[in-house]
């Protein structure tokens, strides 16, 4: 048996949008073992970059460009003559 703090349950209940105690206890543990991973791989990320491993401007060109293909996309939805 496992003494639980009610108050802390309901809130993580809510806030995950869980129903039973076993739901709510388990999408927590899952939640903190995601969050961690990527705390490390952004700490890993961090680390790389103050080494000078990562390639920020092609990066930046790969956003850029991906931005610019979202946006010739919703434009061709969007058709002529109709707001994009």
């Amino acid at each position: 048996m496992v003494d639980i703090d009610e108050d802390l349950l309901s809130e993580a209940a809510r806030l995950l949008g869980t129903t039973t105690k076993k739901d709510t206890v388990n999408a927590a543990l899952r939640e903190v073992g995601d969050r961690m991973r990527r705390l490390e791989a952004l700490l890993e990320s961090q680390e790389m970059a103050e080494r000078g491993e990562v390639a920020w401007d092609l990066w930046e060109e790969e956003q850029a460009a991906e931005k610019g293909v979202a946006a010739r996309s919703t434009a061709q939805q969007a058709g002529p003559g109709r707001p994009a």
